[in-house]
């Protein structure tokens, strides 16, 4: 995973998690209580409720990314820019301060007063975006979105049978989408990569948002930090029957969820309590070690030259593959690259001899004590999916399989 510094704060597994405040300079946007149209009383805000709370990152919306608004044009956000910049002088607090928007020209002209990194909303829609950022030589969190400048974040608009292929866009569901709507345009060296959670678009689902966020690990296949934005979002809300004002809850377990799954930035306007719960995610999250020239604590270029070493978080063929593919490795297997283990109880004796027989016919292994009426399948999803195929396999047992009807992707 690429570490990404952004005005000096460090980004990535070696550093602990960012929280990324919300403040608006919007009179449209929803909620309300981070919506300042006054500069004095938005520093305020932002020193007491944003910074003051923990928050090492303000994110400053020039307007609403509600579908239900129209699209402001880049003359228009920088017209309210002025307010932006005045809160940004205002502050006594230190933070990294980032510009939302969708265009070039305003991340430009943000960027020559002050401002330290860019937040598109519109994932490089502005062919221009890239480039400012990379002569800037800033960071610039990428969202998932169309190459459409008046559609920021609704992925299924994409032509994907143009951009892609006829039949890429006929078997790529959901996930796929938004991880190729992420390398659409490229991705600079400080790029930070943000799935796209939320209503962005009318044909976004639930459930859509759902299988994203059980499928986030994927896009640490991209080697960027990630950036999630799940703050009262009515995916988690729908799943406890909650209002905006009650999610705070739902909100704060799925984020202690991102951060163990891989997220680096969350973004929120609870600074205080996200922080708690991006804390504890940290705190039980898989050690990824990492060694060589470049990573933090690493060692320098030595006997074995410039080899980098990193463990990666890898829990099911998919994720396997994203790294694959980012490597141009085309000729694998994922399916390989990814073990289970299943206990097995109420064994009799025939049948335990059976299973460690069948077992090691496809490369697996079964573990169990002489006489014990529990054992341990244990092998790599490739090979307990051929497991499921045999005949000579209890039904029971097949059908929990890779292949069997019992593995998820």
């Amino acid at each position: 995973m690429q570490n990404v510094t952004a005005a000096g704060l460090g980004i990535g597994d070696d550093y602990p998690p960012r929280l990324m405040g919300v403040l608006n300079v919007s009179e449209e946007s929803p909620y309300d209580p981070s919506v300042f149209d006054d500069s004095g009383e938005a520093a305020a805000y932002v020193d007491d409720e944003l910074i003051g709370e923990g928050a090492d990152i303000v994110d400053v919306g020039l307007e609403s990314a509600n579908k239900r608004f129209d699209v402001l044009s880049a003359d228009q956000e920088l017209a309210r820019l002025d307010t932006a910049v005045e809160t940004l002088h205002s502050t006594s607090g230190d933070a990294v301060w980032s510009i939302e928007t969708r265009y070039a020209e305003v991340a430009e002209a943000a960027l020559d007063r002050g401002f330290d990194m860019v937040n598109d909303i519109a994932g490089f829609a502005d062919p221009e975006m890239p480039e400012v950022c990379r002569d800037y030589d800033v960071a610039v969190a990428k969202m998932a979105s169309p190459p459409d400048l008046t559609k920021p974040g609704a992925v299924r608009a994409t032509p994907w049978a143009e951009r892609h292929s006829e039949e890429w866009a006929e078997r790529a569901d959901y996930v796929d989408q938004v991880y190729e709507a992420l390398k659409q345009n490229g991705l600079t060296d400080k790029t930070i990569v943000d799935p796209a959670f939320g209503g962005w678009a009318e044909d976004q689902t639930l459930e859509d948002d759902r299988e994203t966020f059980r499928r986030l690990r994927e896009f640490r296949g991209l080697d960027r930090p990630m950036l999630v934005s799940i703050n009262r979002k009515n995916f988690l809300r729908s799943i406890a029957d909650r209002a905006t004002e009650e999610a705070l809850p739902v909100s704060l377990a799925a984020t202690s969820m991102a951060v163990e799954r891989g997220a680096h930035v969350i973004r929120t306007h609870d600074v205080a309590e996200t922080r708690d719960a991006a804390l504890v995610g940290d705190a039980f999250a898989r050690e990824r070690k990492r060694s060589g020239p470049g990573f933090r604590g690493g060692s320098g270029r030595g006997a074995d030259g410039g080899l980098t070493v990193e463990e990666l978080d890898v829990t099911t063929p998919a994720e396997a593959a994203r790294h694959f593919e980012r490597a141009g490795v085309a000729d694998a297997d994922p399916t390989a690259a990814v073990s289970r283990v299943y206990a097995v109880g109420g064994l009799d004796e025939s049948t335990r001899e059976r299973l460690r027989s069948v077992a090691s016919a496809a490369e697996c292994r079964f573990l169990t004590a002489d006489g014990g009426d529990e054992g341990f399948l244990c092998g790599t999803t490739a090979a307990l999916a051929a497991m499921a195929d045999r005949t000579d396999v209890p039904r029971p047992l097949a059908g929990t399989l890779p292949g069997g009807g019992g593995e998820k992707r």
